[in-house]
């Protein structure tokens, strides 16, 4: 069975810093594109930033400068470094991803079940 797992999540104080992990398993052969998207409450899912299987990076405007998406392939892992954290970067964060799996399956927009970030003081 595909899951996206995230971990790293966490209470932090304003100025602070995270690392998200989001790791692929199930007989995934690699992640093609991952992105990372976030959910506060009472508002709607937004992209975060997103990570190309070339390595190209795009963020939100909000994050530019403050959040680095990167990934691992061997270990099938997307990574979210969050710096300078807000109050507003509070939210659920959830991990998307298109796989290649074993046996040449490719399946796109694989969902994670986040992981709770609070930045508070």
């Amino acid at each position: 069975q595909v899951q996206l797992v995230e971990s790293g999540g966490g209470l932090v104080q304003p100025g602070g810093s995270l690392r998200l992990s989001c790791a692929a398993s199930g007989s995934i052969f690699s992640i093609n594109a991952g992105r990372w998207y976030r959910q506060a409450p009472g508002k709607q899912r937004e992209l975060v930033a997103g990570i190309s299987s070339g390595g190209s990076t795009n963020y939100a405007d909000s994050v530019k400068g403050r959040f680095t998406i990167s990934r691992d392939n061997a270990k099938i892992t997307v990574y979210l470094q969050m710096n300078s954290l807000k109050p507003e970067d509070t939210a659920i964060y959830y991990c998307n991803a298109d796989l290649f799996r074993y046996g040449g399956i490719y399946g796109r927009d694989y969902w994670g079940k986040g992981t709770l970030v609070t930045v508070s003081s």
